[in-house]
C-alpha cells in the first residue's frame, strides 16, 4: 500500500498518551495537516513488554494507520522506536517513518559537569539501539551517561497524576542517585515524561541546590518530520484547519480527557478493540 499524497493524514502512535507530547509539537509546526493519533492504552506501558510483543503491536498499529493512507508515520514512543522502527520502515519503504530516541547528543553539548542522567523505561535502556547511541556519543564527547529506569512513571502519567504525592515520591527516588553522581543535565527518554517536566525541573533543582537542564526531543522530531515532508513534496495545506482524530484501545473518555487536559484539544475519539 502506498500513501495518497500531500492531502493524506500523518499517523502518530504511542503505547498511551505520552506521544501527545510529540503531537503538540507536530500540531504547532504543521497546523494545516490532518493528524491521526493512536493510543495503545490497553497494552501500556510498553516498557515492561517483550521486544516481540512491542514489534507485533507496532506493526499492527502501522498497518491500521495505513488503512487511512497515511503519508508519514511518527513512532512517538522511545520503546517502540528502539524495538520496531526497522520493521515499520522495511514494511513501508517509501513512507517517511520518524522515530524518537533520547537526546544524548544535545545533552552532551549542554552539560557542564560531564555527567548526564537518562530517564527512560527499562526496555529502552536495555535496547541495542540505545546502547549503540550511548557508546557513540560517550566516545565522541567524553560525557558519562547514567541510565535510570523509571518503573511506574508511565502508569502515573497515564492516570493523569502529574503532581500527586506518589508521582513526586517516584521521581525523587529516581532523581536522587543521578544528582548524587553529579548529573547537571537530564534527558527525558520517554515521550510520557515531558508531561511531568515542570515537576522534574523543580525537584531536581531543589535536590541538587542548583538549576538542572532537562532535554526533551519533541520539537526536533517535529522539525525533522517537516524536513522529510518538504523534501518529498508532501506538505499539505498551510491554513490552520487540520483535523485531529484519536484512536484508543481502552477508553474514549480517558483519551479525550488526556487531549483536553494536556493539549487543550477536543478531537474526535474512536475506541478500537485491543
Amino acid at each position: 500500500m502506498t500513501p495518497m499524497g500531500a492531502s493524506a493524514p500523518i499517523g502518530v502512535f504511542d503505547s498511551g498518551v505520552g506521544g501527545l507530547s510529540v503531537l503538540r509539537h507536530i500540531r504547532a509546526a504543521l497546523p494545516g495537516e490532518d493528524l491521526l493519533y493512536f493510543a495503545d492504552s490497553a497494552n501500556a506501558p510498553y516498557g515492561d513488554k517483550s521486544e516481540q510483543e512491542i514489534v507485533t503491536r507496532s506493526m499492527a498499529i502501522a498497518d491500521f494507520l495505513m488503512q487511512y493512507r497515511a503519508k508519514a508515520i511518527v513512532v512517538a514512543c522511545n520503546t517502540a522506536t528502539a524495538a520496531a522502527i526497522k520493521g515499520v520502515r522495511a514494511r513501508y519503504p517509501e513512507l517517511p517513518v520518524v522515530g524518537v530516541e533520547p537526546g544524548l547528543k544535545p545533552a552532551a553539548a549542554l552539560t557542564r559537569s560531564g555527567t548526564v542522567g537518562v530517564l527512560a523505561t527499562s526496555r529502552t535502556l536495555s535496547s541495542e539501539k540505545f546502547g549503540a547511541l550511548r557508546e557513540q556519543i560517550a566516545a565522541a564527547t567524553g560525557v558519562r551517561f547514567l541510565p535510570q529506569a523509571c518503573v511506574g512513571l508511565v502508569d502515573q502519567i497515564e492516570k493523569g497524576e502529574l503532581q500527586s504525592a506518589a508521582t513526586i515520591a517516584l521521581l525523587q527516588r529516581y532523581l536522587e542517585p543521578l544528582l548524587a553522581e553529579g548529573a547537571d543535565t537530564l534527558v527525558l527518554g520517554c515521550t510520557h515524561y515531558p508531561f511531568v517536566l515542570p515537576l522534574i525541573e523543580e525537584l531536581a533543582s531543589r535536590l541538587s541546590g542548583q538549576p538542572v537542564t532537562v532535554v526533551d526531543t519533541g520539537a526536533p522530531i517535529a522539525r525533522h518530520l517537516v524536513r522529510l515532508l518538504t523534501e518529498r513534496n508532501l506538505l499539505g495545506s498551510a491554513t490552520p484547519a487540520g483535523t485531529v482524530t484519536g484512536f484508543t484501545t481502552r477508553s474514549e473518555t480517558a483519551l479525550a480527557g488526556a487531549f483536553s487536559k494536556l493539549l487543550d484539544m477536543q478531537p474526535t475519539i474512536v475506541r478500537l478493540s485491543g
